[in-house]
């Protein structure tokens, strides 16, 4: 079955030149040149959204909250395409639950580049989800208090409520949790928690830990920075 994608910007010029580099690369694409347009479509068998941010009526960053609060739709990767190219919006295309954001004007590698990679790790995140698990081969259960994170259903809870963690920041939360009080450099954190072929910036780590201290409480109080060394998890004296 091919992947399915779904280009939505509102200048055509671009929906078009997406279109025919990823049709090259065997996606089959589809475009709509307004979030409107495209949230009148069929949206669930879609694979992954790029999506432009400023358009008319409704935004890219409406567009994804709807996507994000509908449950067919939840799970599918966005990657936010857009001029903006300021910090802030970058973190608020991150905090809404995009994969990946990238500023025009983009160079089609780069693109291409990004999407197959957003695409491998969706991907890989579904085998192992449907992957069959016997009981004896359950994983043992991350606990730190009242910081529970359950590794088989990938799940962390705060004092028994379910938070909501992307990915990644269940990653790298589960990371300093099994390797407690010790300072880890920005390099050993990507070694250990995105892949080898990912290309990942010292503002993605930074952009991830933020929004995962203010998601897990007091126990954010927990993740220290140690300017120009890294970050760790500290246990309470």
């Amino acid at each position: 079955m091919s992947t399915r994608l779904l280009v939505i910007d509102d200048e055509e010029s671009i929906c078009e030149i997406l279109k025919y580099n990823l049709q090259k690369e065997g996606y089959e694409v589809d475009t709509a040149y307004s979030a409107e347009e495209a949230l009148d479509m069929d949206l669930t068998p879609y694979d992954l959204f790029i999506v432009d941010i400023m358009m008319e009526r409704l935004s890219g960053f409406d567009f994804a909250k709807r996507l994000r609060n509908t449950s067919a739709t939840e799970d599918r990767p966005i990657i936010f395409c857009s001029a903006l190219n300021g910090e802030d919006d970058t973190v608020m295309g991150l905090n809404i639950g995009a994969d990946d954001y990238i500023t025009k004007p983009f160079k089609i590698s780069e693109m291409l580049a990004r999407v197959n990679a957003v695409l491998r790790r969706t991907q890989m995140a579904r085998r192992a989800a449907a992957a069959p698990m016997v009981e004896d081969g359950l994983e043992p259960q991350i606990v730190y208090e009242g910081l529970r994170i359950d590794p088989n259903d990938k799940i962390c809870y705060l004092d028994g409520e379910p938070v909501a963690l992307t990915k990644t920041e269940l990653e790298i939360l589960s990371f300093f949790l099994t390797h407690r009080n010790r300072i880890y450099s920005r390099e050993e954190i990507i070694r250990h928690v995105w892949a080898d072929d990912v290309v990942v910036t010292n503002r993605t780590i930074d952009t991830n830990i933020t929004r995962l201290r203010k998601k897990i409480g007091e126990y954010g109080n927990n993740i220290v920075t140690r300017l120009g060394f890294g970050y760790g998890f500290k246990e309470k004296d």
